[in-house]
């Protein structure tokens, strides 16, 4: 994880909390911040995407670690 990423740790928890959690997240955040969620529930794989494409913010990356996804995310500018 890169120092300017704003981390969204939404481990144990299950959709739809990780995709509510991203939300305030990104309306915290400022044009062009990258964020990155953390979330091991397997229905982030598909809710998370979903959501971003709705809100128009960009999937840079997708992880999948010992049953941990990492979505590195941007922000529109």
């Amino acid at each position: 994880m890169d120092d300017d990423e704003i981390l969204v740790d939404a481990r144990g928890h299950r959709c739809p909390v990780p995709t509510l959690r991203l939300r305030r997240a990104l309306e915290q955040a400022g044009p062009g911040a990258r964020l990155r969620l953390l979330a091991d529930d397997p229905l982030a794989r598909i809710d998370v995407p979903h959501f971003l494409s709705g809100v128009g913010a960009e999937l840079l990356e997708t992880a999948d670690a010992d049953g941990v996804l990492s979505f590195l995310i941007a922000k529109p500018a």
